[in-house]
């Protein structure tokens, strides 16, 4: 693949030697220009296959997580998300640290004009945790919409059977 001066910075896509690291690790993730600043839309990331430890047992816990933002100038790589994901699974920590946690690093990475992160975890013990969390960039209309959602984000919740 060839490069050029958009993307010559990344070093994780269409790499053909993929290192995925051991433990937690925010400094594998890598941005691009956005095309379209000045035109919000959404951008939604699903990872049906999240996985992280429980910090006090160290089992591991299991997770749906819904990651949605609306860009400025700059765009997470989805390779170096993945690799960033990935780097959850040998990480002790609580469901609700680990979503804030990806959205404070993806606020550091690209300074979004909103963002939100929900784990849908899987239960452990006969209960499960939906931790949900999010942002809008201050003095603008997405820290309304940010207010909003979060307050109403799980109006209707879904019935939960089958997990």
């Amino acid at each position: 693949m060839e490069r050029n001066k958009e993307t010559e910075h990344l070093t994780q896509l269409g790499s053909r030697e993929t290192n995925y690291p051991a433990d937690y690790c925010p400094e594998v993730l890598e941005t691009f220009e956005n095309k379209h600043p000045r035109r919000p839309y959404f951008v939604k990331f699903n990872c049906p296959e999240f996985t992280s430890l429980c910090p006090i047992t160290g089992q591991p816990d299991f997770a749906t997580l819904y990651i949605s933002y609306v860009p400025a100038e700059r765009m997470v790589e989805s390779k170096s998300l993945k690799l960033y994901l990935f780097s959850f699974r040998n990480h002790g920590a609580f469901h609700e640290d680990c979503v804030n946690l990806i959205m404070k690093d993806l606020i550091r990475l690209m300074e979004p004009l909103y963002i939100e992160v929900w784990g849908k975890f899987l239960p452990r013990g006969g209960i499960s945790i939906d931790p949900y969390c999010n942002y809008g960039k201050a003095g603008t209309r997405w820290e309304d919409v940010a207010w909003e959602r979060l307050t109403k984000h799980d109006l209707y919740p879904e019935q939960v059977d089958n997990r």
